[in-house]
């Protein structure tokens, strides 16, 4: 397209808008209205409508209008090298002005086309999107692959098997209160009878989760001391206690807590 054609297209309509973005935004907007499409040769030809746009910007500060120095140095090369007879040869590596700053706009008409997508969403109350990346796969710290459900049914079935039928109490009670210097003394007794035994049978005959913790507690406390030993072969296995020392029911432990 030879200039004094494009000159010809061009002249028909003017820029006349107060607030520009951008340097981008101009060069964009006077490509769009011109009908062309983003090359280095539609570059070159908004390239004085451009240079007229900045010379109206007499009340802008220095520092907007060197944003639109950059982009009209650019542009006014572009512009020279369409007008040489033979296209510029360029050094290795040296990256063409007028693809650079095509591919720049192109980037930048892209990210607009966006903005003003998310914004009319946002006018219009749609504030929800479609995920397009699959959602994030979270490993689980908890590997429950070798528990099957005849393992939870059992377990189910265990629990379910102590819980007695309560009846209404006509007065509301305290629960009881458990410590660990107890379940010391409780082990104690367990374990002078045998010398081997399970966790699970430690607390078979507890009342509440509570009582529990407080065994479990008492437990770790004994293995601290060297009293005991605690070895679990799997996850969820019962947790096999024996005896490593000899120790008292009416032994005195210094505890952190009771």
């Amino acid at each position: 397209m030879e200039p004094n054609v494009a000159s010809h297209q061009t002249s028909g309509y003017t820029v006349s808008i107060p607030v520009y973005e951008g340097p981008l935004d101009l060069l964009l907007s006077l490509i769009e209205r011109a009908e062309l499409d983003i090359t280095s040769v539609s570059l070159a030809l908004v390239t004085d409508q451009y240079l007229a746009h900045i010379r109206s910007l007499q009340e802008a500060n220095a520092e907007e209008i060197s944003a639109f120095l950059v982009i009209a140095a650019k542009l006014i090369q572009i512009k020279s090298e369409a007008l040489l007879p033979r296209p510029p040869v360029r050094e290795p590596g040296e990256e063409d002005p007028g693809e650079a700053l095509a591919r720049q706009l192109q980037i930048y008409k892209r990210f607009k086309e966006i903005a003003n997508l998310l914004q009319e969403r946002e006018k219009k109350g749609l504030r929800t999107y479609l995920r397009v990346a699959p959602p994030p796969k979270i490993e689980s710290r908890l590997d429950m692959s070798d528990v099957t459900l005849a393992d939870l049914l059992a377990a189910a079935e265990a629990i379910f098997a102590k819980e007695q039928e309560k009846r209404a109490l006509g007065t509301v009670i305290t629960a009881p209160k458990v410590t660990i210097r107890e379940k010391i003394r409780y082990i104690a007794r367990l374990l002078s009878k045998t010398e081997r035994t399970t966790f699970q049978e430690m607390v078979s005959s507890a009342k509440s989760r509570l009582e529990i913790v407080v065994t479990f507690l008492a437990l770790l406390e004994l293995v601290k001391r060297y009293r005991v030993a605690a070895q679990q072969e799997g996850l969820f296995s019962n947790i096999e206690i024996e005896v490593m020392g000899e120790f008292r029911e009416d032994e005195d432990f210094e505890l952190e807590f009771e």
